[in-house]
């Protein structure tokens, strides 16, 4: 049986709504199959090529047989084309031999979610078949409303790059300078940064700058490296602030500090972390519009949107709350306490990279993106044989470096993260 739901765009967010990973049961394998429209020609108004494409890739999936479709609309699209496509696109599901039926006589279960971003449609189909098996096919159409042709967009892949690695705890790494590659990175430990830099093949210590501890270190301790433009970095710790003193004369200046935290790159949001724990209080400075405080979270990613910002934070409670200003809604997707917003040449421009717990002992980090309010993956995940400890962007916004503890080496190893256009 084919339902339509409509719903406007900025609806309220639903709790059990069926986000890619929290759908799954448990042992259940993901089979993610992610496709992107194939070039379409005609006018925005006109849904014949989406829907052809949609409906074909959903037949390439299930085979001919007996399935229950849901259509739900999280787009600006009116009622009326909701229907029409939705109609058209049961039409041609029948035309490939799959057969409207009941929830509970279907062999699979297809979810259609019409969303978009500011340059295309995009048409999400979530297919699960029987108790393992479960596939996502995507579409994408312009909002435009002339007869341009659709692009191919690729999808988005997830480059690792390996910073450093050491049995030693590592909070966090900055990349100082870079020619091909990092050639001068710092390396913050809870209780020094340690300046390395790349000559004759190999990492080489150029100084260690030690950071009295001022009070006890929680036993979780997390920290972060912040490059400057008028001097190399500034570190932050629980209860501890320290600067560098100049971009040429390396020495660190530390002191007992209570100040904010920032979250992310390239903002002026910060927010204040707890000198004895692990998280942020969720005192928020400036604030977003009339929002000053949000639940306790251990991260905070942002979404730029054409006349606001979306911020994402990983609770402390498990849930992500989305703030924009005004309001503050909350979500619970299978992520893990790391996020970190960035900004590419691909897709939308803006992705939010999410851990989650991996199949083995490792974590996974997933790029998404968001045409509304409801993350959608572009992304394979990229693995970590151990648990994931740390992730910040870097200053530009364009990466982040992530840290993992490896349980087989017991070594720390820190990586760079950014985004690359696939293919």
């Amino acid at each position: 049986m084919i339902s339509i739901l409509g719903c406007p765009v900025y609806n309220s967010l639903v709790l059990e709504m069926s986000t890619l990973s929290s759908r799954l049961l448990p042992g259940s394998s993901l089979l993610l199959v992610l496709f992107l429209l194939l070039p379409v020609t005609g006018f925005a108004a006109d849904w014949t090529g989406p829907e052809q494409e949609l409906a074909k890739r959903i037949a390439a999936v299930t085979g001919p047989g007996a399935v229950a479709v849901d259509v739900m609309n999280r787009s600006s699209l009116r009622k009326r084309d909701v229907d029409e496509i939705g109609a058209s696109l049961r039409s041609r599901l029948e035309s490939l031999g799959l057969r409207a039926v009941k929830p509970e006589q279907a062999a699979a279960a297809i979810k259609v979610t019409l969303s978009e971003n500011l340059q295309n449609y995009v048409w999400v189909a979530e297919i699960q078949q029987g108790a393992g098996e479960f596939s996502v096919v995507m579409v994408s159409t312009p909002r435009v409303e002339d007869g341009a042709l659709v692009g191919e967009p690729a999808p988005l892949v997830i480059r690792k790059v390996p910073l450093w690695q050491q049995q030693q705890r590592i909070l966090d790494v900055a990349v100082l300078e870079e020619a091909s590659g990092p050639s001068h990175i710092a390396v913050l430990h809870p209780d020094k940064v340690v300046v390395y830099r790349f000559a004759e093949g190999r990492w080489q210590p150029e100084q260690a700058l030690a950071i009295a501890p001022a009070r006890p270190r929680p036993r979780d301790t997390r920290g972060r490296l912040v490059s400057r433009p008028d001097h190399l970095f500034d570190a932050y710790l629980p209860g501890v602030f320290c600067q560098t003193a100049s971009p040429t004369f390396l020495s660190l200046a530390c002191h007992d500090s209570d100040d904010p935290w920032p979250l992310g790159s390239g903002s002026t949001l910060s927010g204040f972390f707890a000198p004895t724990r692990n998280f942020f209080t969720g005192v928020l400075v400036p604030g977003l519009g009339q929002q000053r405080l949000v639940a306790k979270f251990y991260s905070a990613a942002a979404v730029p949107r054409p006349s606001y910002t979306l911020w994402l934070f990983a609770g402390v409670d498990g849930q992500v709350h989305l703030l924009d200003g005004v309001t503050d809604q909350t979500a619970r997707w299978n992520w893990g306490s790391d996020i970190v917003g960035l900004k590419s040449a691909c897709g939308s421009g803006w992705q939010v990279l999410a851990t989650t717990a991996g199949n083995g002992s490792g974590d996974s980090i997933r790029a998404y993106e968001f045409p509304d309010r409801d993350p959608v993956p572009v992304s394979q995940p990229v693995e970590f044989v151990g648990g994931v400890t740390a992730l910040w962007s870097e200053a530009q916004g364009t990466s982040a470096v992530v840290v993992s503890h490896n349980p087989a080496t017991g070594n720390y190893e820190a990586f760079r993260l950014s985004i690359a256009c696939g293919h």
